[in-house]
């Protein structure tokens, strides 16, 4: 196991030196110029200089890409000019809200996903089977933009049962009661498409195991069905359904953003919005390079949990 992990951890480096190239590079090719951005149309030429000179832009962009590896590699992010802070200190703030937020849906969509396709497996075919199946496509088509507006439309502004934005109450609350009223509307959200997902690939594996001979023996020794069911084809099954659920935990942290920007969620989305919309550079580069290394993280940790249940990726 321990070899494993050390040659899946190995693999990731190049995976990692990727993303921040790509995240980089997606920068660099905006057009526009950040010092201007920041400073105003109403900057001098001396002081649109001494930012460039203080943010690195006067170097090519290969000695750019570099020296802002080199910080990396020694925990420095930098610092962001829009807020004046060090860009690590702003980010990892700004994720434990988008974790909070993301593990809330992602246990919601898996919850609800694989209860919906064993549900769909075991009674395939019938009108249970039927109507799961036609709410989980319109789940899997429905924007989750516009999902979010409906629900702060119908919950919010009509029925006033629960709060429209943000993490806590403005005035008062502030303790876990408030906090999870909050949560109910943007965890939904995010978690609905995922559950999609998540309940079509549950429903193929289970369908598979069931047909195997393994179930019939069982059924034929008289084990009680839902014996059968979760002790021995679940069992079976969640060796397919693994990989996917650290897919849809990296796919629950990249919707995130424009989540958090609909319901004013103060996460890691919505500051890369708004950083985006101030040319604030390093300040996207941290924040977009910590989600992409968590979806890598994610997809390592599901290969981990698949690893120990499965026998034949062992050997």
């Amino acid at each position: 196991m321990l070899s494993f992990i050390a040659r899946r951890l190995l693999a990731l480096i190049p995976i990692l030196i990727g993303l921040s190239l790509i995240v980089f590079l997606i920068m660099a090719l905006i057009p526009g110029d950040p010092a201007l951005a920041i400073l105003g149309s109403y900057a001098t030429p001396e002081s649109l200089t001494r930012l460039r000179a203080e943010m690195g832009l006067d170097h090519s962009l290969p000695v750019q890409y570099l020296i802002w590896l080199d910080n990396i590699l020694h925990g420095d992010f930098g610092r962001s000019y829009s807020l004046n802070r060090p860009v690590l200190d702003e980010v990892v703030e700004r994720f434990r809200a988008t974790l909070i937020l993301s593990a809330t849906a992602f246990a919601l969509c898996s919850i609800w996903g694989v209860l919906a396709g064993v549900v769909c497996a075991v009674r395939q075919n019938g009108w249970v089977d039927r109507m799961v199946t036609a709410l989980v496509l319109i789940g899997i088509s429905i924007p989750s933009f516009w999902l979010g507006l409906l629900l702060i439309l119908l919950f919010a502004v009509r029925l006033h049962w629960l709060p429209a934005s943000g993490m806590f109450a403005i005035y008062g609350g502030g303790d876990l009661l408030d906090l999870a009223r909050h949560l109910v509307l943007p965890a939904t959200t995010l978690s609905v498409v995922a559950a999609g997902v998540i309940a079509r690939l549950t429903r193929a594996s289970m369908l598979e195991v069931l047909r195997q001979d393994f179930i019939r023996t069982a059924r034929a020794k008289g084990v009680a069905e839902a014996s059968v069911i979760f002790r021995h084809a679940f069992k079976a099954a969640l060796v397919n359904i693994t990989p996917v659920l650290g897919v849809q935990a990296g796919f629950v942290l990249g919707g995130a953003v424009y989540v958090e920007t609909i319901f004013q969620w103060p996460g890691i989305g919505r500051m890369l919005v708004t950083a985006i919309s101030t040319r604030d550079i390093l300040l996207v580069q941290g924040g977009v390079l910590v989600v992409a290394a968590s979806y890598v993280l994610f997809n390592l940790i599901a290969d981990v949990v698949q690893h120990l249940l499965d026998p034949r990726v062992r050997t």
